[in-house]
């Protein structure tokens, strides 16, 4: 999983696709932490993603860096303590200016089980299963 939030890091920004009704809809995101062996993400609570999520918590995430891209697919879990929020912000704290883990608005979630695999034109493709 380690390869995963590095892979991510490097690439600064990723995107999340999520389901609404029958359409995708897909947006950058920045946050990836490992929290209590699982792979975790950041939003609000307010926002269309997590509203996305709650409906249909089946995503998948696609980043790309150098040569090689990734795509994780998996089921999202909200996880509403404290500890994972302050946890998520700590590691970001440029998210610091809009989420506190005390508000009812900060939403982390993981993925409960997924499957990541990086991608290459110049290599055989790796797949990572958490």
């Amino acid at each position: 999983m380690e390869e995963i939030v590095k892979f991510l890091k490097e690439s600064g920004m990723y995107f999340i696709a999520t389901v609404y009704g029958d359409k995708p809809k897909v947006r950058p995101f920045g946050t990836s932490e490992i929290f209590e062996n699982h792979l975790y993400i950041q939003t609000g609570k307010k926002k269309d993603v997590f509203k996305q999520i709650v409906s249909n918590n089946n995503v998948e995430i696609c980043a790309f860096n150098k040569d090689k891209w990734i795509r994780i697919s998996g089921n999202l879990i909200l996880d509403d303590r404290l500890e994972a929020k302050k946890y998520m912000l700590d590691k970001n704290p440029t998210l610091r200016s809009m989420y506190d883990e005390n508000d009812d608005n900060t939403a982390v979630l993981y993925f409960e089980k997924g499957k990541a695999v990086i991608y290459s034109f110049t290599e055989d493709s790796k797949i990572i299963e958490f």
